[in-house]
């Protein structure tokens, strides 16, 4: 398989130039096209790229916004167009029938994932260097945090009961860590919701959680603390992340690591 992918590639000609407009219709390429490139090369981002849920808001704050539709890139000359898994087909094939070249990047399922995706991306942009230093930056973070836990079961716990299990990236840094994901022994290892009963029939030694999930502000976030909840893995028991680290896999993800790494240092018995 590998030798006809070669032959493919080869037979595919010269490489297409490095875009050198390119716009972004989502919040995760955004940060990675920020990694990816300098600023001169970026004709527009995403205009949710700068909100409280984003990373290297800052950065991204600098550079022009688009509306976020498909008409409007009609109107550019952009010669790259980054849209996420979830973009609407009908505007990907819009552009894609204007002429724009359309390059779709997907979620991290896996580390393994997220550093093809980086590759595949930053050869497109001729940005092979900076995609491999953030790939360097990824796995500097992993080997100071190998192994730095007891084997205690940990659930990724989201608003309403969601547990993603391995349909993320999340139980596999776990698990590098030395924790065990619980999402299996509830019976959710692809994710799912998981009911309050269920939950305290099983308690998992720890609970991670988003940092603006730190107190019940709604129904969403009620389930989390409940008091039998509370009672089960109690608030020295849980592991609170930044919500702008764990929405995109990519130039945050290393900091996820390192601060769930501080984490587990600091609670983890």
């Amino acid at each position: 398989m590998r030798l006809l992918a070669l032959l493919l590639l080869l037979l595919a000609g010269p490489a297409a130039a490095a875009p050198q407009r390119i716009v972004s219709l989502n919040k995760c390429t955004d940060q990675l096209l920020v990694r990816l490139v300098e600023p001169s090369r970026i004709a527009s981002v995403s205009p949710i790229g700068t909100d409280e849920l984003s990373f290297l808001a800052d950065e991204l704050r600098a550079l022009p916004a688009n509306a976020g539709r498909g008409e409007s890139i009609l109107l550019t000359n952009a010669d790259l167009v980054l849209a996420g898994p979830f973009e609407s087909h009908l505007r990907r094939d819009l552009l894609a029938r204007a002429g724009f070249e359309v390059m779709v990047v997907g979620l991290w399922t896996s580390l393994a994932d997220g550093r093809a995706q980086v590759r595949a991306l930053a050869a497109r942009l001729g940005a092979e260097a900076r995609g491999e230093a953030l790939i360097g930056a990824l796995d500097d973070a992993l080997a100071r945090s190998r192994a730095i836990a007891p084997p205690r079961t940990a659930l990724v716990l989201q608003r309403r009961g969601y547990t993603p299990g391995d349909s993320s990236f999340l139980d596999e840094v776990l698990r590098h860590t030395g924790l065990v994901p619980h999402s299996a022994r509830l019976g959710l290892p692809h994710g799912g919701t998981v009911s309050l009963e269920r939950l305290l029939a099983d308690p998992p030694d720890y609970l991670v959680m988003a940092e603006s999930d730190r107190r019940a502000v709604d129904q969403g976030s009620a389930l989390l603390w409940h008091p039998a909840l509370s009672a089960a893995v109690p608030p020295e028991r849980r592991l609170y992340l930044p919500d702008p680290l764990t929405l995109c896999g990519g130039p945050a993800t290393p900091l996820l690591i390192e601060v769930l790494a501080a984490e587990i240092r600091a609670k983890v018995r």
